[in-house]
């Protein structure tokens, strides 16, 4: 069971950090920060997982932590209440419907003397280049940022302030239709006219890369 310097049993209301790592595929940094952030605002909103878009995730990154998000608060990308706007910030803002009440969560850099570490082993491990010793060591490092993320007071990790309570429209139902070049079913609202005919985007864009062609 994960528990902070605080005495905080993340375990008692949510999904466990261990459901994350299986969804996920690993534990990291970055998966950690995210289950922080997703458990601290569902007990500072004093919501439950929600069975439809009652609560509605906007994160700013696309990056390891939005894995946690889905797995502990219910705000999926399928369901349409995640919603991801990259811009490399780990930020995360929470709407509850329900309550008429929103809260910005910003991760702070937390100071970890494993980081140093890991950054100058990243770059041989993912370029496949670091010995044997040197990616036991970044998996080491990983290891211990993890459990250092997970330990911290929030305090230290975390800054939550309330925001205006407008989230974003709930999700679109479209209508299916058929792509007129493919012949594959296609959401209405995603597609294009091409020659008054209404395809896909893949095939539109097929479309315009001939064109292109003909006439270099």
């Amino acid at each position: 069971m994960c528990e902070n310097e605080e005495g905080t049993h993340f375990h008692s209301h949510y999904p466990s950090f261990e459901a994350c790592v299986a969804f996920h595929g690993h534990a990291c940094p970055g998966l950690a920060t995210g289950y922080r952030v997703a458990t601290a605002a569902m007990r500072t909103l004093g919501v439950a997982r929600p069975y439809d878009e009652e609560l509605v995730c906007v994160a700013e990154t696309d990056a390891c932590g939005v894995d946690a998000i889905q797995v502990v608060t219910g705000c999926t990308a399928g369901k349409g209440n995640l919603v991801i706007h990259d811009y490399g910030k780990h930020v995360f803002s929470f709407f509850s419907r329900d309550q008429d009440r929103a809260i910005r969560v910003r991760v702070c850099q937390s100071d970890m003397p494993e980081r140093s570490g890991m950054d100058e082993l990243r770059r041989k491990v993912f370029s496949g280049t670091a010995s044997k010793e040197e990616e036991a060591k970044f998996r080491s490092l990983m290891q211990a940022a993890t459990a250092h993320i997970l330990s911290v007071p929030e305090n230290a990790l975390l800054r939550i302030r309330d925001i205006p309570a407008h989230p974003p429209k709930k999700a679109r139902i479209f209508a299916t239709v058929t792509c007129a070049r493919c012949g594959e079913p296609v959401a209405d609202a995603k597609t294009r006219v091409v020659d008054g005919s209404r395809v896909c985007i893949p095939c539109a864009e097929a479309r315009s890369q001939e064109g292109e062609r003909r006439t270099e």
